[in-house]
């Protein structure tokens, strides 16, 4: 979206308050990106515009409506009420409104973000039929909270997540929950089943090592709060980068580690890996699939999100 051929529109009362007769269109364009992005500094790059011309059109907006916009806060702006009901006045038009102007182009590629591993084992394998139907995909992988941060200044249409986003600017949806597994090579298993107390596994588990991804063993930890009902003492024996690395060293016999289904059933499957308890509840992360303002105005986004919403009930 370009603000830079002034333009106007007629915009319907909100609350009673009467935008002017003749609103200057790229103010309204400029009010939305803030709106949907969080900040003046975000909404900047997805107009290109600076980000003291985007301050500027907004004081300009305020000052027509009479009314204030934004609140300011120490990271981004806060919506006032007004804001909120003026958003849902003008957004559906604006989207229309960029929709027939990109009418004829080629659809934009559709950028998508989330967990390595998910996005290796269950999504561009859920997504292989809309590849083949032409939709181009942009994939990045990474944490949860800078995919997110990336998204409000619009670098990502759709972004997987195990944390559902603050705020209401971003909408998201939960998508499914993965559920983790304690496993171990059949080597490890057979060796800690031969010094198992058949009412707790878990001495026999200390002697044991511990692969994980992270030094203080996240995943583990709550798999022995919420499984176990206690604390886990143990340190990691192999820290490694990913959870495709703890496959591998667990696989290889480097130790234990708890690890989500998604990657690991096919090593249950074949006997690579073996189960070593049965949980009664095993832990779950829900997983959230969220979708930046705007994005749909990309049919292709929403062929994404829909398949994968769809697709994710298999998971």
């Amino acid at each position: 979206m370009k603000n830079q051929t002034p333009s106007a529109v007629a915009a319907p009362p909100v609350s009673g308050k009467q935008l002017p007769p003749h609103a200057d269109l790229n103010l309204l364009r400029t009010f939305l990106a803030v709106y949907r992005s969080g900040s003046f500094t975000a909404a900047a790059p997805r107009l290109a515009l600076s980000q003291p011309t985007v301050t500027a059109q907004i004081r300009t907006l305020e000052q027509q409506t009479g009314r204030e916009l934004f609140t300011r806060l120490p990271r981004g702006v806060d919506p006032t009420p007004y804001a909120h009901e003026l958003a849902g006045q003008i957004a559906g038009p604006l989207d229309a409104l960029a929709g027939m102007e990109d009418a004829g182009s080629v659809a934009a590629p559709v950028h998508l973000a989330g967990p390595s591993e998910l996005l290796c084992v269950r999504v561009l394998p859920s997504l292989v039929p809309l590849i083949a139907d032409g939709v181009e995909l942009r994939v990045a992988q990474g944490l949860p909270e800078p995919l997110l941060e990336e998204m409000r200044t619009g670098r990502h249409d759709l972004v997987i997540t195990t944390r559902r986003p603050r705020g209401r600017a971003l909408e998201s949806v939960p998508l499914t929950d993965e559920e983790y597994l304690l496993v171990a090579s059949p080597a490890w298993a057979e060796r800690i089943a031969r010094h198992t107390n058949p009412d707790d596994l878990c001495p026999a588990l200390r002697e044991v090592p511990m692969v994980t991804y992270a030094e203080d063993l996240p995943i583990v930890r709550r798999y022995w709060r919420t499984v176990f009902g206690r604390p886990l003492t143990a340190r990691a024996a192999v820290t490694v980068p990913n959870l495709y690395a703890v496959l591998s060293a667990v696989n290889s016999g480097a130790g234990i580690s708890v690890l989500p289904r998604s990657l690991c059933q096919d090593y249950l499957d074949d006997g690579r890996l073996t189960l070593l308890h049965e949980a009664e509840e095993p832990p779950l992360n829900t997983l959230f699939l969220v979708q930046r303002p705007g994005a749909e105005a990309n049919p292709d986004v929403i062929r994404v999100r829909d398949l994968l919403r769809v697709a994710a009930r298999e998971w």
